[in-house]
């Protein structure tokens, strides 16, 4: 079967993918067609996007001998650690000691060692060519390494301005008309909705293909339109949140199938809470897992709140806890006034009242998390704390540290998706389910609702006052 768009034919140019029309498989085809003895370098932007990437090419057969993947920040790690000389970098800044500031650093001193030109021989020698993925997401620096090695290597950049939703906290992306089609002529288009084709709802594909003309020409939506696939829950005032908690119990219509339930982006807390009042829903994590590492730098084991710093950290993470009423218990046990023998987690947290180690906390931890009725709806920070945990308990970190490293681990990680998720567009985009779950559209730019509509293969549910969704100005 002959290839979509032959990624073969273009010596510099750039494809426009839509979302669901088969980027990843058009990928891997040509990883499989390609016959050269050097690899081609892959390069996307997360480590969850290479893992995910690796493993879907493991499953379509794809030689490891026919590919590099990384992400760029890791190939421009790996690039000036090798040329230090040429580079001319902090070699601090590879230590990531100050993420925030160590990765610009990082960034631009791959851009200057490759606009220098030096790397020109090595780099033909190693690579046959550049592919790289979700190019929508790169910033203008990243966009500049691209540039640079697209001087010496034959590339293609892939990706979808529709979905360009990482523009924050002075991320300034590239814009596709402006910056990246001049540099990559655009060389084609993906337009089969494959994911919706392969589903059996090609109608619900075909709409939301035609959707994403009218949301990039800054029109509204109308669900009055959309095919049977699509549900419009309407809200009602006074009842919005009942409303949502129901729709986010809303069943996948195949057996075992998948719910991604879409919350408030800015509202966090919110999301959670939502997670924990669904049955079977976990919360997908931001990669900073930033109620982690906040609780190992200010939990204090031999201060007098040790007990209320890890009872609300397990309520944030499982539901069963009643950190008030586990003070209360622990206290009338420790004084005799109980009236009846503590449960297995009572025991645990009076242990570690009078112990306060690190591993009497795991074991409050662990006692909590198997008290009947309890679930755990944030199992990445918890397993996570308990990692780290257990390194601070046998000796090799201090408690922060371990967090970090245990983070950093988990970075790396392909990240498994529970049958009910529970997360924003910046969370769940480039994952599939069969079903979507839009709660809060009213408060989505056209790209954020674009990519929170495209993300159910069978059934999508919206929330909203009004049938028109009006998507709010980027500005």
């Amino acid at each position: 079967m002959p290839l979509e768009i032959d990624l073969f034919a273009i010596e510099r140019g750039s494809i426009t993918a839509p979302a669901g029309c088969g980027k990843t498989q058009l990928i891997a085809e040509t990883l499989i067609a390609h016959r050269q003895s050097k690899p081609i370098l892959v390069l996307t932007h997360t480590n969850a996007g290479v893992a995910a990437l690796r493993a879907r090419l493991r499953r379509a057969g794809v030689p490891n001998s026919a590919y590099r993947v990384s992400t760029i920040d890791g190939f421009s790690m790996r690039l000036i650690a090798k040329f230090p000389a040429r580079s001319g970098h902090n070699p601090q800044i590879l230590q990531l000691h100050q993420p925030n500031t160590d990765y610009p650093a990082i960034r631009h001193a791959a851009m200057l060692l490759l606009q220098a030109g030096h790397l020109a021989q090595p780099l033909r020698a190693t690579y046959a060519r550049l592919l790289v993925d979700e190019y929508q997401d790169c910033n203008v620096v990243q966009h500049a390494i691209v540039s640079g090695l697209a001087q010496v290597l034959p590339t293609c950049v892939l990706g979808d301005p529709m979905q360009a939703i990482f523009d924050f906290r002075g991320n300034r992306l590239v814009h596709w008309a402006n910056e990246v089609q001049p540099l990559f002529p655009a060389a084609g288009e993906l337009r089969i909705p494959w994911r919706w084709r392969l589903a059996g709802a090609e109608n619900l594909g075909q709409w939301l293909l035609a959707i994403r003309q009218q949301l990039q020409a800054g029109q509204p939506v109308d669900l009055r339109t959309a095919p049977a696939e699509v549900r419009w829950v309407q809200l009602n005032a006074g009842t919005e949140v009942k409303q949502r908690l129901v729709a986010a119990r809303t069943e996948s219509p195949n057996a075992r199938g998948s719910v991604l339930i879409i919350g408030d982006s800015i509202n966090v807390q919110g999301r959670h809470q939502l997670t924990s009042q669904t049955p079977g829903a976990m919360a997908v994590e931001a990669v900073d897992l930033r109620d982690l590492v906040n609780f190992a730098r200010n939990f204090n084991l031999q201060g007098a709140n040790a007990l209320a710093q890890l009872a609300e950290f397990a309520s944030s993470v499982m539901t069963g806890v009643g950190a008030a009423n586990l003070r209360t218990r622990v206290e009338s046990l420790r004084t005799g006034r109980a009236r009846t023998p503590p449960t297995p987690a009572e025991a645990e947290a009076v242990a570690f009242v009078g112990e306060p180690t690190p591993q009497r906390a795991l074991l409050v931890l662990n006692a909590l998390a198997e008290q009947p009725g309890a679930r755990v709806y944030r199992p990445e920070v918890l397993h996570c704390c308990r990692s780290a945990m257990q390194a601070v308990a046998g000796g090799t970190a201090d408690f922060l540290s371990a967090a970090i490293q245990a983070r950093e681990r988990n970075r790396h990680l392909a990240r498994p998706i529970a049958r009910r998720s529970v997360g924003s567009t910046l969370l769940l985009k480039g994952l599939e389910a069969d079903v979507s779950v839009v709660l809060h559209p009213e408060l989505m730019t056209a790209q954020n609702l674009y990519v929170a509509l495209t993300r159910g293969a069978r059934h999508v549910v919206v929330c909203s006052s009004n049938p028109i969704l009006m998507p709010v100005n980027n500005g």
